[in-house]
């Protein structure tokens, strides 16, 4: 049940749209002095080596973060959003090679100020493990969670500052896990309405993916926005990833604005063949 290790897909085109959206949004929220909680259902390891084994095994970081990180090497200039993204795995890699690539917990991390705080749940026994470590010597700003973050953060919403970046990302490995995360973003919403929320979720050929962002829209959330990338044509017959979304509940006002003017560039650096496209909706109170 528990079988799936984000290290053989570290850095991957989802990372990529997941990460580059979460970044804007930690922004935003450290743009005013008030402290806030970043809050991950489902951190994996927090941070990836991209020669280790598993991440060379399919080397899926070369067609997702590389050609961004090639792009920028070569001069072109980016959207900011792709920018600011890379800004931060920067950060790990500061000689220039690409080599480390951080996840959602660990992008956080490096933006988070001395007054926010991190919360991060793994129900994966070797994972967990492996989160610790990297977060070793972090100190009170970090909180470990060894165990299901659906169930968990029930305990924490509405967390003390009254505000909050929650972030809600299983494998969906268990199509279980599409019911639990429309259930916990309702949950989360009935707790805790203000807060932001993203949802990422992977397009595949299965019935509960393709019915996925109706359910969430049907949560019937004031402000929302809804981004997918897809990069290639779905093989027939095949469950492979040919894409993902993000779905975000009270998106910074900003955000919207800004894919509009990011997606071609991912579309066009990351697309493997003519079926690549993208897609942007959402609606405001």
């Amino acid at each position: 049940m528990l079988s799936y290790r984000h290290a053989f897909h570290a850095g991957n085109h989802a990372d990529v749209l997941k990460h580059a959206v979460l970044v804007q949004m930690l922004d935003y929220l450290t743009q005013k002095d008030k402290p806030f909680w970043y809050i991950d259902t489902h951190a994996g390891a927090g941070l990836y080596a991209l020669d280790h084994e598993w991440a060379q095994k399919k080397a899926e970081f070369d067609t997702g973060i590389g050609p961004l990180w090639r792009a920028a090497e070569s001069g072109e200039t980016l959207p900011p959003l792709l920018d600011a993204y890379l800004d931060q795995v920067r950060e790990l890699n500061p000689n220039g090679e690409l080599r480390h690539y951080p996840g959602s917990p660990w992008l956080a991390w490096q933006m988070l100020r001395d007054a926010d705080r991190l919360r991060l749940f793994e129900l994966h026994s070797s994972e967990i493990k492996v989160l610790s470590n990297n977060f070793r010597g972090a100190g009170r700003k970090v909180m470990l969670y060894d165990g299901d973050g659906f169930a968990g953060i029930k305990a924490i919403l509405p967390p003390p500052p009254r505000r909050a970046l929650v972030l809600i990302d299983p494998s969906f490995e268990d199509k279980q896990d599409y019911a639990r995360t429309v259930q916990s973003l309702q949950d989360s919403l009935q707790r805790f309405a203000t807060g932001m929320y993203a949802v990422w979720y992977p397009l595949v050929q299965r019935r509960e993916a393709a019915q996925f962002p109706s359910r969430l829209k049907q949560l019937r959330p004031k402000d929302w926005l809804h981004v997918t990338l897809t990069v290639r044509h779905p093989v027939e017959g095949g469950l492979g990833l040919h894409g993902s979304g993000m779905f975000i509940v009270n998106p910074p006002w900003t955000l919207k604005a800004q894919l509009q003017e990011a997606m071609p560039t991912l579309v066009r650096l990351l697309g493997q063949d003519d079926g690549a496209k993208f897609m942007l909706e959402g609606e405001s109170s």
